[in-house]
């Protein structure tokens, strides 16, 4: 299967998600925050600033909003770049504001921190380095230059020069570490958002293909008498038209056109089957059913059952749900592309449990990967090797994630081994196995016989009857 477009959920547009208006919106709460603590400083405490400059830089980021109030309509997004500028003049602004009112000396250098979390929540990885780079730059600045806080009575307020060092090497820290920390949830938080969202797109898309088969059998079926009329009478006017040859052979064409629209219904009615057979069927006939577009791609799939296990001889019917179905398709797609020749599918069931076992012949699953296996986006960097024998494969790391959250969604847990793993050893073909995906289901869960799949089937009976 191919993976789902999900371009436009990549990081790299993410930024373009920001509207101008929140930008602005945050921008007046730092002016007003800005501008209580000017006057809250000079009236309160007596202190001694140059207010024309402060007044000034406060006056540059009120002018900035006013200008991008009056020339952007409000739901106007900024691109990446003109996020960038708008942190950059934020971290400046402020650098410079504290400059002017002790530096390292004022304890609001603290709100520094607060436009590299921004960039690292919303901007790239290069944005958010230049932005933690430029604060590093200023604080650096800041610990040694800048204009002294004096009293009414021209006191200098000074921390000692041991905690001025101390606050550069905790601002310092808390610059590197926060971000790193920020991006890191945002992206992992992106990450597993994207991957849902791919899920969900491919389970709407099997879904749609269930509904359709059903619409197919229904058509199929309500076309079934008029068909057959339109033949019975065109057989008719075949014999009452023995004396105008040109009439009787229209009619001969309509009887042929209406056996036609037959075969097709029917052709069309075998995929779509009717409403029952489209909730449920034989286990090994819905893993066929999932591993049927991946069965003639160069590789020998092998199926095997165990019917003797429990006490059934039977296999069970389980329902057809678009999760198992398009779950066990993306594993066995996974199996195709990496193994060598042959990919086995086991079924076995008991009387309180549904198995399937995936293996194929190939390298197996990296030992380093083996624990972050259903993970969004977790892909290897393919060998030169790996290259020639899978030239055609190209994925995003999305193909198992996909599987494993359709399948946990129908009541499946899955596990992920490799060949040497002492479970697979018994098999008969050991030598032979890469990697190993095993999916077991609770019977209840799956079985269209037992608990509420069974009363569900049942209301279905009554509604067709």
């Amino acid at each position: 299967m191919a993976q789902p477009d999900i371009g436009l959920l990549t990081g790299q547009q993410r930024s373009n998600w920001i509207r101008l208006r929140t930008m602005i919106l945050l921008r007046w709460v730092a002016i007003v925050g800005q501008l209580v603590a000017l006057t809250v400083a000079q009236r309160l405490y007596g202190l001694q600033l140059e207010l024309g400059l402060c007044y000034l830089a406060v006056g540059v980021s009120v002018i900035g909003n006013l200008i991008a109030i009056f020339i952007f309509p409000e739901n106007k997004r900024l691109n990446e770049f003109q996020n960038l500028l708008m942190v950059l003049f934020d971290v400046l602004q402020l650098g410079f504001l504290l400059f002017l009112t002790g530096g390292l000396n004022n304890p609001f250098a603290l709100l520094l921190l607060g436009p590299v979390t921004i960039s690292a929540a919303v901007l790239t990885t290069r944005s958010t380095l230049l932005v933690g780079a430029t604060a590093i730059v200023i604080v650096t600045i800041l610990s040694d230059y800048h204009l002294p806080l004096r009293t009414q009575d021209g006191f200098i307020l000074r921390i000692p020069d041991l905690f001025v060092f101390g606050n550069w090497i905790a601002l310092v820290i808390a610059i590197c570490f926060i971000g790193l920390y920020s991006r890191r949830v945002t992206s992992e938080i992106h990450s597993m958002s994207d991957a849902l969202s791919a899920t969900q797109l491919a389970l709407s898309r099997e879904q749609k293909l269930t509904d359709l088969g059903g619409v197919v059998a229904a058509a199929a079926h309500e076309l079934g008498t008029p068909l057959a009329t339109i033949k019975l009478t065109s057989a008719e006017l075949i014999e009452e038209l023995d004396d105008r040859p040109e009439l009787k052979e229209d009619a001969a064409l309509i009887r042929q056109q209406a056996d036609r629209c037959r075969d097709i219904l029917r052709d069309m009615g075998r995929a779509g089957k009717d409403d029952l057979h489209l909730r449920q069927a034989p286990l090994m006939t819905v893993v066929q059913e999932a591993a049927e577009p991946h069965t003639h791609r160069g590789k020998l799939v092998q199926y095997t059952h165990d019917p003797d296990a429990g006490d059934e001889i039977d296999q069970p019917a389980i329902l057809r749900q678009p999760e198992i179905i398009h779950g066990l398709r993306n594993l066995v797609q996974n199996a195709v592309d990496f193994a060598r020749s042959t990919v086995w599918i086991e079924a076995h069931w008991t009387n309180t449990q549904i198995t399937i076992r995936i293996m194929d012949d190939g390298l197996g699953f990296p030992p380093q990967l083996l624990g972050r296996i259903g993970d969004p986006f977790v892909r290897r960097r393919k060998s030169s090797t790996e290259r020639t024998q899978r030239p055609e494969y190209e994925g995003m790391g999305l193909g198992l994630f996909i599987a494993k959250t359709l399948l946990e969604r129908s009541g499946a847990e899955l596990t992920f081994t490799n060949g040497a793993d002492p479970y697979a050893a018994r098999e008969q073909h050991d030598n032979h196995i890469g990697a190993i995906v095993e999916v077991v289901w609770p019977r209840k869960k799956v079985d269209a016989r037992s608990g509420e799949n069974a009363v569900s089937m049942g209301r279905n009976e009554q509604i067709r009857a």
